[in-house]
């Protein structure tokens, strides 16, 4: 993986990864196995490494790396940003650090329902509902020129564990998210989105492709095999507009 970031905040990880190996003693039959394969991920042991705050780090640099969906200057909103790994990414590819002082200077800014830790170089709007119309005002507020370059989405709605109930909750939050882009995203802007495959995906591809002109599917390798998910990545908002 190219261009890593010095970032902080390593503890946490380095506590979870003790906790789960401690826990993998006590645990037999499926429990163990998952624990047991978690700790030899590649990828997990690159998160510790890198100090980034989880694995989904490397899909966003998986996903940027071949697509070049973030550059200096850039504004990113990254929905579903909790614990803050894709907002690290993000931080150091739009450069809202500043620390290329040749580079325009970016901006990220991060929500989440959940509690997201401080990361330095990017805004979080924390215990909020990104689809609420009081956190579109803020968003606004926030981002520079109350437009977005780049929407990140890798929120997902609480498992029920019946996977076609989950699937259809997620689609909802994804096209909720695609009311919300008409909003604030510039026009050419660009969209990535997580989705949970199934009967419903053509619909959201559907409405994807009526609003931008450039929409593909993918699937980082960073994605376990086994996983139902897979990104939408949306290119050149027209808002329907040729």
């Amino acid at each position: 993986m190219s261009r890593y970031q010095k970032l902080v905040n390593t503890s946490l990880q380095c506590q979870r990864i003790h906790t789960a190996a401690g826990w993998l003693k006590s645990k037999t039959g499926i429990e163990h196995r998952w624990l047991e394969r978690h700790l030899k991920d590649p990828f997990v042991k690159a998160t510790k490494q890198h100090n980034y705050r989880c694995r989904s780090a490397f899909k966003l640099l998986e996903m940027d790396d071949k697509h070049h969906i973030l550059r200096p200057g850039l504004s990113v909103i990254d929905c579903g940003a909790a614990p803050g790994a894709w907002s690290q990414v993000a931080v150091q590819r739009v450069n809202a650090l500043g620390v290329d002082p040749n580079a325009p200077v970016g901006f990220v800014l991060g929500v989440d329902l959940l509690q997201i830790s401080p990361l330095e170089g990017a805004v979080f709007l924390s215990k909020m509902d990104v689809t609420d119309p009081v956190t579109l005002k803020k968003i606004q507020e926030l981002l520079p020129t109350e437009k977005a370059d780049v929407i990140l989405s890798d929120m997902a709605p609480n498992a029920t564990g019946i996977r076609e109930l989950d699937h259809q909750k997620l689609i909802s939050l994804c096209l909720s998210l695609l009311d919300l882009s008409q909003s604030i995203l510039r026009p050419r802007g660009t969209i990535l989105c997580k989705f949970w495959d199934g009967r419903e995906a053509h619909i959201l591809k559907n409405r994807l492709m009526e609003l931008f002109q450039d929409v593909r599917t993918i699937k980082p390798q960073a994605s376990r095999k086994e996983s139902a998910e897979i990104y939408f990545l949306a290119k050149l908002y027209s808002d329907g507009v040729d």
